[in-house]
Order: structure tokens, then C-alpha cells, then sequence
């Protein structure tokens, strides 16, 4: 029989309100000890009336201890739960994409608490990040295989999740047998994905529509391309027609992955890189007399916590104000944050103060976030983390 875990009075608002998540503070521990329960086992969850409100999976040792994966208290996370929330997403994405290259399961915004699936065609990278999903990752492969039939799965559990829910890292091929090359295809070009020794998946599918945008203003622009990784945007950029790209990254593996790419889609002649750290590349570039078009700005999460927030926001600043002293005189900025603190008027708020900075004056002229493959919870405001801002800027 199931255990439950009941909730204080008053601490179901936020769950009928269509939230996933439950905090420790939230349970009549009196009722039902947290401490009672098994890491990584399900649950019932009960109003403080007894009213049966949902499963959930626990991990007393987490500050979020509980996530529903069912509003339906006689359902269970196993492989027929799994399967049908995965034909669900599938026909989602098939609505959305002409060819298997997207996010296939993004955790709480298709239902399934702390899992992640990327689809590289017939190879699928899966993150297992809390330890409730860790519980039924046997089942998780079964579900995969029915569903989709891959030619492989991978394990890329290493994230920083993990080590927040006490789980071991590991990367591992679990199912069936990995080809040399993983190719994905994202705005008519071709790239391989790393998905062994890549940063997340390999890949990051989210920025898909903003690149887009993007790719339709760079024909015969010089871009720079700052945080590149294995040049998605920069490489992108080339194939619409930049005259010349440059990629920044701090990984000489993943500027390695730039050329790999570029030559994959024809243009290593009009893609080159630069490796070290960017805000140095920045300073050095200001220095030589550079000047450029475009300048793409993708850094990873400087605001990991919300105790980061002010430091993260200085860095952000910093960053914007660094990228428009390389823009010519009427010139563009692509914006980007992933980090969720950061709303999106703070993000505009940087890029305020970095145009005032050098007395040049900025148009907002494109908003984005992350593409359809990666859905929004509307009750979880947590699930709309990415921000992209195209920026014209110019002087008098």
C-alpha cells in the first residue's frame, strides 16, 4: 500500500493552483513524518481534510520533497504512465518539427518532474536529475524503446541536479549501440552533437527560434559569436549568408567542434575561432581596432542561485557594455540569459545601462525565449528561463 504525506492547512493552494512541486515546510510532518519516508519513493498526497490530491515522488532530504506526476491518485510512475506521457509530448513535437531534432521531454513542462530527453533522429540523450525519476530508470528506457524504437539511448546524468538530490554522476550509452556520429539538424544546417562529453546533451535546442531570427539579418554582416560552444549560432550565421563569423569559447574542444561543423555545412573559410577566456577576447578584440555587425551573446547561467543575483547582474552588465564597444555604428546585438532568476526586465535593465554607458542609443527590437520543444508550465514560473533580446544599437 502507498504511503501518503499530508499537507498543513492551506498548503494545497499552490498544488490546485496547477504547481508540481511541494517544500518540506508544506508537510503536517505531525501527520506523516518526512523523515518516514523512503528517498525516492511515491507517495499519495493529501489535503489537510484527507481529500487524496495526487501522486507525487518524494526525497525528504531535498528542499522541494515532493513533485506530482499525477493528479490522479490511483496512478503510479511506471512505464504505462511513461509511455503515454511520451506518445503525448511526441505528438506535440510532431506538430511543431518536419524532422526528429528537438527537446523531447522537458521535465515539469511535459509532466514528468525531473527528466529531460533530447532526439538526435534515432538517438536519444536522457537526464535523469532528481532521485524520484533515478527510482524508475529501468522503466524509463522500457518506455523509450516502445514509443520510439531508437537506435540508442544515453545517459548524460551528470548535472548539477544530481549532485543537489545526493545522485552519483554518470554517463553511459544504456540501450542499444551509439554510431560514430550524432548529427542533428536545426534551420536547414547540419551539426554533429557531442552527447558523450558535451555541455547538457550536446546541444541546446532551446535557442532554435532566436537563431532563426537572427540568421534572417546576418547576410553579409561580420558576427562575432561570444560563448559559442560548438558555434550554433555562428556557424548558423555563416550558412544564411555572414560574410565572415568569428567564435569565442573558452573550450578549445568545443572550438575544435566549431571547425567540425563549419566544414560540415561548407564553410570553413568564412568561420574562424578564437579560444580563451571571452570577457579577455572581448578587451583584446577592442584593442586591435575590431569592429563587427553582429555580436551574439549566449553565456551560460551566471546566476546559478538567487544569491547570485547581484553578482550575476553586474556580470551580465559588464558582459553587454564589453559586446557594444565591438559594434560598428548601427550595429545588433543578440542578448541572451538562461539563468531563471533573471527576468527579463532586469536583462533589459543591462542592456539599458551598457547602451547609456557609451552614449549610444538602443531599439529592443526582437523578444524571445525558449522554442515550443521546451514547453512552459504556466504554474511554474521556473519553466521560463530563457531570454533573448535582438538590440539595434546606434549613435546620433
Amino acid at each position: 500500500m502507498t504511503q501518503t504525506l499530508r499537507l498543513k492547512k492551506n498548503a494545497d493552494r499552490r498544488l490546485k493552483a496547477g504547481h508540481l512541486w511541494l517544500y518540506s515546510n508544506e508537510i503536517d510532518i505531525q501527520a506523516t513524518p518526512l523523515k518516514g519516508l523512503e528517498p525516492g519513493a511515491q507517495v499519495t498526497i493529501e489535503a489537510a481534510n484527507g481529500k487524496a490530491l495526487g501522486v507525487a515522488y518524494v526525497n525528504p532530504n531535498s528542499l522541494i520533497c515532493a513533485r506530482v506526476v499525477s493528479r490522479d491518485a490511483d496512478v503510479r510512475l511506471d512505464r504505462s504512465l511513461l509511455v503515454h506521457r511520451f506518445n503525448q509530448a511526441l505528438a506535440l513535437r510532431d506538430r511543431l518539427f518536419a524532422k526528429p531534432f528537438y527537446r523531447l521531454i522537458h521535465g515539469e513542462g511535459d509532466l514528468l518532474p525531473g527528466l529531460i530527453v533530447d532526439r538526435f533522429d534515432d538517438v536519444l540523450v536522457v537526464q535523469l536529475n532528481t532521485l524520484g525519476m533515478e527510482t524508475v530508470r529501468d522503466e524509463v528506457i522500457a518506455a523509450l524503446d516502445k514509443v520510439l524504437s531508437p537506435r540508442a539511448i544515453v545517459f548524460k546524468n551528470d548535472s548539477s541536479g544530481r549532485r543537489l538530490e545526493q545522485l552519483e554522476s554518470e554517463v553511459a550509452v544504456v540501450h542499444g549501440e551509439l554510431p560514430d556520429e550524432v548529427l542533428l539538424e536545426e534551420n536547414g544546417v547540419r551539426f554533429l552533437a557531442p552527447v558523450l562529453d558535451g555541455q547538457k546533451t550536446g546541444w541546446f535546442y532551446d535557442h532554435r527560434a532566436n537563431r532563426a531570427w537572427l540568421n534572417g539579418l546576418v547576410a553579409g554582416k561580420r558576427v562575432l559569436d561570444l560563448f559559442s560552444y560548438v558555434g550554433g549560432w555562428g556557424v548558423q550565421a555563416a550558412a544564411h549568408g555572414a560574410s565572415e563569423v568569428l567564435c569565442v569559447d573558452a573550450s578549445q574542444t568545443a572550438l575544435d567542434r566549431v571547425a567540425e561543423n563549419a566544414a560540415l555545412n561548407g564553410l570553413h573559410e568564412q568561420v574562424s575561432v578564437g579560444h580563451g577566456d571571452v570577457f579577455e577576447a572581448m578587451t583584446a578584440l577592442r584593442a586591435e581596432g575590431e569592429k563587427f555587425d553582429v555580436v551574439v551573446l549566449d553565456p551560460p547561467a551566471f546566476i546559478k542561485k538567487r544569491k547570485d543575483l547581484a553578482n550575476g547582474e553586474r556580470a551580465y552588465a559588464r558582459l553587454n557594455r564589453g559586446a557594444m564597444r565591438l559594434l560598428g555604428r548601427d550595429g545588433l546585438l543578440m542578448s541572451a540569459s538562461c539563468s531563471m532568476h533573471l527576468f527579463e526586465e532586469r536583462l533589459v535593465e543591462c542592456v539599458r545601462g551598457a547602451v547609456r554607458h557609451q552614449d549610444r542609443h538602443g531599439q529592443i527590437i526582437y523578444r524571445g525565449g525558449q522554442a515550443g520543444d521546451h514547453p512552459v508550465h504556466p504554474s511554474i514560473p521556473e519553466t521560463a528561463y530563457l531570454k533573448a533580446l535582438g538590440v539595434r544599437v546606434f549613435r546620433n
